[in-house]
């Protein structure tokens, strides 16, 4: 696993160049000598982005007398909250931003309140407050442009530059950054500008994809970090070639710029960057499974985190090292420290990250071997992204419900001003009856008549009420993305289902779940894009309405799972159901941006009622089995399906001893299996002639049986 310091959400703004050096060399920043209080904080300022630790300490020493000095102050503020956000105290950092910004309104001063607004910009981002951050940002570039200030006014324009890439504009960060860039170049005397606009435009061009200019531009930031004969911005420049190259496909040169990267890091004594570089080269030679290399390097990755007190770093080293035990068959000493590093994952609350760590865990667990290791991951990761899912359609719900709110609380400031409007016509109607009783006629037809206009207005209001009711039960029941029915829709279905078995014709009818799960989808969506996701969802919607019925329900079950219930199939052709999902979609590909994506899917099927010892499961229990199946297909090769049949020998066993671990189960001859298997991409399915030639029927072993 790898860490982008350069590229991440988390560190996509903290690390980049917010802080406008004006010296370049680090030399003086560890000896004051006689200089003035303003020298010497000119020479700390690049202590402050690299060693943070050590510069924080001479920080804490001057601390007296510069908030003593006024022509110090803003300055000494400034490093003072970057060097404690920087070694791990984010809360603190940004108290000390919001007494800068108070200091620059009290006083009048743009660029000690511009300067305050960056801080706390930078503060509320490593506390995930985007929205504050972002908000912070704008405002700080509104005030820097008002000063002379150019350096912090290029310093103010990536930032907002770099919020609206945040928010997925690239149409307006594109501009921002070109329009830093060029106003760098005009500071004669000031080149760490122009390296700072440099390196922020790179990082965009590898957001947008467009790596050929990316590389053009990286080209000049490299020579122009050279030039300023700074080991931290030579440094710093090569941390950013690495991850170029890494999401441009370009592995050996991503290993040579970490490689260079790490010698200067030493060098310099940033042992921050130093962690931060010994984990993603111990990244690089597991890609390559070079798991002795890896192991080494994950193994110094984890002293120097601690050194430096990164928790991020340390955790990532204990899942690299984690990854090189297993691939060296030290699966025990493997799996100790991949717990570690997802104990550490989970206390940060980045569920995103923790999800996909759990996915490389189990298909490490898969490569070495250990299948039922391999199968309790990944049952950790699906409920975890249920969670998830879970979470954001609740938050999608609330939206809704707000927006429908809204509505009605115009809809009923609206009646109440029609109301007065009549009131108001009813009173001039009485006074005009008391002055001209010969009118009365007339005024009865007018209030007549606008009663009338009410009425209809009403009406019409009530008609739209009802339409935007039901456009919200049915956006409430549907998938937006597949159009399929949701989770919530299925549960209020089976709340209200009795199912029922008959035998028609000299066969059972059943009703039946089928549970599918799309094989490698985090593949496609770190290959192709999350749009590519969302395209291969949307085409297994599609085939699953060909190779399925009208009457049966298909669901978007949560993230790449999907769900189908049959009501009325027959029991001998459920394995030809599982047969035709398999095929429907596998024998399909999906073409996006010239490159054609292979789609396969995992299925876990039984009959629905399930009659375990006579008595009918729930549909939830059903479902948890047929998820279980699912996992089976899973770790047993992928691109096929797992039936359940029936139960035997129910008096020996309890339903909870067989949904903890169906496979031994099976095993032990309380369940029946059958497995149908897919196809390969192209190749269509079985013709008549051959009905069941991909359905393998797993008896229950003999030997086993109690």
């Amino acid at each position: 696993m790898a860490r982008f310091p350069l590229f991440e959400r988390q560190t996509s703004l903290v690390r980049a160049l917010r802080a406008v050096a004006a010296s370049c060399v680090l030399a003086p920043a560890l000896a004051f000598g006689q200089d003035t209080l303003s020298t010497q904080l000119e020479h700390i300022r690049e202590a402050v982005r690299f060693m943070p630790d050590r510069a924080l300490q001479q920080l804490q020493e001057m601390e007296p007398r510069a908030r003593a000095d006024a022509a110090a102050r803003t300055e000494f503020l400034t490093l003072y909250s970057s060097a404690v956000r920087r070694t791990g105290d984010v809360r603190r950092g940004l108290g000390l931003a919001d007494e800068l910004i108070a200091t620059g309104r009290q006083q009048h001063d743009d660029v000690a309140l511009a300067k305050g607004l960056l801080a706390r910009c930078y503060a509320l981002y490593e506390l995930d407050d985007l929205s504050g951050a972002h908000t912070a940002a704008f405002e700080a570039e509104r005030v820097a442009l008002r000063t002379g200030n150019r350096p912090l006014q290029v310093q103010a324009t990536i930032t907002a530059g770099q919020s609206y890439q945040e928010q997925g504009n690239y149409p307006a960060a594109l501009p921002k950054l070109q329009a830093a860039v060029d106003m760098a170049r005009h500071i004669e005397d000031d080149p760490v500008s122009l390296a700072s606009a440099l390196n922020a435009l790179v990082f965009l061009y590898v957001n947008m994809r467009q790596y050929d200019k990316g590389w053009e531009v990286q080209q000049e930031s490299l020579a122009v970090a050279k030039s300023l004969k700074s080991p931290g911005r030579l440094a710093e420049a090569l941390s950013t070639e690495y991850g170029l190259a890494i999401e441009s496909q370009q592995p050996e040169r991503a290993r040579r710029a970490l490689i260079e990267g790490l010698a200067v890091e030493r060098k310099l004594g940033a042992r921050q960057m130093v962690a931060t570089t010994l984990v993603n080269l111990s990244d690089s030679y597991l890609k390559d499974h070079d798991y002795v290399r890896a192991q080494d390097y994950a193994i110094q990755a984890l002293k120097a985190a601690a050194e430096v007190h990164s928790n991020l770093d340390t955790a990532t080293a204990r899942i690299n090292l984690g990854q090189a035990y297993l691939g060296l068959g030290r699966i025990a000493e493997g799996k100790r420290q991949f717990e570690a590093g997802l104990a550490a994952y989970d206390k940060s609350g980045d569920k995103p990250e923790l999800q996909a760590v759990l996915m490389e865990y189990g298909a490490a667990l898969e490569r070495a071997g250990d299948y039922k290791g391999a199968v309790e991951a990944y049952h950790r990761e699906r409920t975890m992204s249920n969670e998830m899912f879970a979470k954001q359609r609740q938050k999608d719900l609330l939206e809704v419900q707000q927006k429908y709110d809204t509505e009605k609380k115009q809809r009923q400031i609206e009646a109440l001003r029609q109301e007065n409007r009549v009131k108001g016509a009813e009173l001039d109607n009485r006074r005009l009856q008391q002055r001209v009783w010969w009118l009365l006629a007339v005024v009865s037809a007018l209030v007549a008549a606008i009663v009338g206009l009410l009425y209809r207005k009403v009406r019409t209001a009530n008609a739209q009420l009802e339409v935007k009711n039901e456009e919200l039960k049915q956006q409430s029941s549907l998938d937006p993305l597949t159009m399929l029915y949701n989770r919530r829709h299925f549960q209020d279905f089976m709340r209200g289902h009795s199912p029922v078995e008959r035998r028609v014709g000299g066969d059972d009818t059943v009703g039946a779940l089928f549970l599918l799960d799309v094989d490698h989808f985090k593949n496609v969506n770190d290959t192709h894009g999350h749009a590519a996701g969302d395209a291969v969802l949307r085409m297994i919607a599609e085939n699953l309405r060909v190779a399925l019925r009208e009457t049966d329900m298909i669901v978007r079950w949560g993230g790449e799972e999907f769900l189908a219930f049959l009501p009325a199939v027959s029991r001998g052709s459920i394995d030809d159901v599982a047969r035709r999902i398999l095929y429907s979609i596998s024998s399909q590909s999906l073409e996006y941006q010239g490159t054609v994506i292979p789609v396969n899917v995992s299925v876990g099927f039984a009959p629905f009622p399930l009659v375990p010892g006579g008595t009918p499961l729930s549909w939830e229990r059903s479902v948890n089995l047929v998820d279980m199946a699912l996992y089976l297909a899973k770790a047993h090769g992928r691109n096929r399906a797992y039936g359940v049949r029936a139960f035997a020998n129910f008096e020996q066993t309890t339903m909870e001893s067989i949904e903890q671990d169906l496979e031994r189960a099976w095993r032990n001859g309380f369940v029946d299996l059958s497995v149908v298997l897919g196809g390969a991409h192209g190749v269509p399915a079985p013709e008549e002639a051959q009905p069941h030639s991909n359905v393998v029927t797993l008896k229950r072993p003999r030997s086993s049986r109690p």
